[in-house]
């Protein structure tokens, strides 16, 4: 759960679940929640770059598109996956299974 004042249009919030780690952004009006690490090597997402619906990880610099988790860019190939989010007053709750 992250605080929606957290999470200023471009800003990061990162919840660890259970051995997760999951990435939150605000792009405009639009709230994301994707893995937090990765796909390619184990690293930490929210350390990474934010363009308008991409994150860039700070490592290698592959590129993700946070609607979706789709690999943008090599040298990841694997997508992030992506979750449902829910507002609760000013709360964003992440969805998981």
């Amino acid at each position: 759960m992250c605080d929606i004042s957290e999470l200023e249009s471009g800003g990061k919030c990162a919840i660890d679940f259970n051995e997760s780690k999951i990435l939150v952004v605000k792009v405009g009006d639009n709230i994301y929640a994707v893995d937090g690490i990765c796909s390619h090597q184990y690293s930490d997402l929210s350390m990474g770059f934010m363009s308008g619906e991409i994150v860039t990880c700070p490592l290698h610099l592959s590129q993700f598109d946070l609607k979706t988790g789709e690999a943008l860019s090599l040298p990841a190939t694997e997508p992030l996956k992506s979750y449902k989010v829910k507002i609760q007053g000013t709360n964003v709750f992440v969805e998981v299974e």
